[in-house]
């Protein structure tokens, strides 16, 4: 059976979504033809030929995207039985359903592909979702322990199209993707990971890992970027595949995603980190205000971030820390708390300028909706933006949010380094709150080169 597998965006990465179901798919006997569209054109022809077409949406950006070609897909081919999997989907179902999608698949997704796909080639194909009245009869979420192979890449964009990482050398590294793990243990208010795996992990069995980074090494990755929600989830599983990898390939380099309280809780593996090749870490820090924290279950303070940021430069390890700071809890001042505290802890690198300018997303399922504060200030659920809208209640908040997009976006297209964004950003926040300022007044501190950083921008 023909069956396209689609993405739309990825942070700039070789889907790991795609790859891994066209695996077990073409191990099922089907023809697969796997299209990343943000890297390569829609095949309408293949399109036009497939049984099943599935639209792979990971995160919020590719929701709002797939959900935009679910009609040129339809239009192609009315036919063919539509798929939507990937943690955005199930809690977007009812909206997508709307649209015309068949199947819906969260959690881990693979072996629920690979049984649509064999249902529909025993009970015969190409006629669209067949009885509307029947549901699926593949779990809407699946946590089941798949017993996961290795990915298949063939059809994707070479990885020279895809994000490299930029040395301070000025080096530029062919970065591959990949994945050891999925879900969380944490229960994050703000985070979309909880909404399907509810506190729950799954792993990647070690051998699958390394097959998948050893066939990146041969198509040219120097550098791989770990995916998981959160590498330390499974401190044990995640040294043993850094150690086995930096024993096989010792130049090669990767980053990982750790929550700050893990890097206070396993610290002790953080030079294992550093002597197996780790470039850097990125840690979703959020807010320094330690109300706000508290509200969105962080499980860390301030102080905690900059005691990890003190770890971090005692063991010349590099952080980027991650931030969402306009919140229904920002307010000028403390807008104006972050940049000084960045500023002056010499932190301004280590924090990609979209970081200063993201806004809080409420979607469906967040846990952010167990606030009574959010519900009563959330309006009702907006299907095209696919969250809960909101607004600050203070009007100059949200102006200076918008006003920051618009400066990371120009700054981003002039190619602008991140000190000069930043110096752009701290005078239009003190102008927006009525400070005076003069950022030569107090230079920012420089005791090192630019750090490395991959050069895609992260967006959501």
């Amino acid at each position: 059976m023909n069956i396209v597998l689609i993405s739309t965006y990825e942070l700039g990465r070789q889907p790991f979504g795609l790859a891994s179901p066209a695996a077990w798919l073409r191990k099922g006997g089907h023809t697969v033809s796997s299209l990343d569209l943000s890297r390569q054109p829609l095949d309408e022809a293949a399109v036009r030929e497939a049984a099943l077409v599935a639209v792979y949406l990971p995160m919020h950006t590719a929701t709002r995207l797939g959900a935009q070609l679910v009609p040129t897909l339809r239009r192609l081919n009315p036919r063919a039985h539509l798929c939507c999997y990937g943690l955005y989907a199930p809690t977007n179902a009812e909206f997508l359903r709307t649209l015309g999608v068949c199947t819906i698949l969260g959690g881990e997704f693979e072996e629920g592909l690979a049984h649509l796909a064999d249902r529909l080639r025993r009970n015969g194909s190409g006629n669209g979702c067949g009885a509307s009245s029947v549901p699926q009869s593949e779990p809407l979420i699946s946590l089941a322990r798949q017993r996961f192979i290795p990915p298949d890449r063939q059809g994707l964009a070479a990885l020279a199209s895809y994000a490299h990482v930029v040395l301070p050398s000025g080096e530029h590294r062919l970065a591959g993707y990949t994945e050891a793990s999925r879900g969380c243990k944490h229960l994050c208010r703000h985070c979309p990971i909880v909404s399907v795996y509810q506190g729950m992990f799954r792993v990647v069995d070690r051998e699958v890992v390394l097959a998948d980074v050893r066939q990146q090494v041969v198509a040219g990755a120097q550098h791989i970027t770990f995916g998981d929600p959160d590498f330390f989830n499974g401190s044990g599983h995640a040294t043993a595949i850094v150690e086995a990898l930096h024993q096989e390939f010792p130049r090669l380099t990767y980053d990982v995603t750790i929550k700050i309280e893990h890097l206070l809780k396993h610290q002790r593996h953080l030079a294992t980190l550093r002597d197996t090749g780790c470039l850097f870490v990125t840690s979703a820090v959020e807010s320094l205000d330690d109300e706000v924290l508290r509200r969105l279950d962080k499980g860390h303070t301030r102080a905690d971030f900059l005691e990890v940021t003190r770890i971090f430069r005692d063991l010349d390890l590099v952080l980027h820390a991650t931030f969402v700071p306009f919140t229904p809890w920002t307010t000028l001042d403390s807008y104006l708390e972050l940049l000084r505290v960045l500023r002056e802890n010499d932190l301004v690198e280590n924090v990609a300028p979209i970081q200063l300018a993201i806004r809080l997303l409420i979607p469906r399922g967040s846990r952010l909706l167990e606030l009574d504060e959010i519900r009563h200030l959330a309006g009702p659920f907006d299907p095209s933006a696919l969250v809960y809208p909101w607004s600050n209640a203070d009007a100059r908040v949200d102006a200076l949010g918008a006003e920051m997009e618009q400066i990371v976006s120009g700054g981003e297209k002039h190619k602008l380094p991140r000190q000069a964004i930043f110096e752009r950003i701290w005078k239009a926040a003190h102008e927006a709150a009525g400070v005076e300022t003069e950022l030569a007044a107090r230079p920012v501190l420089v005791s090192r080169p630019a750090i490395p950083y991959l050069n895609e921008p992260w967006y959501c």
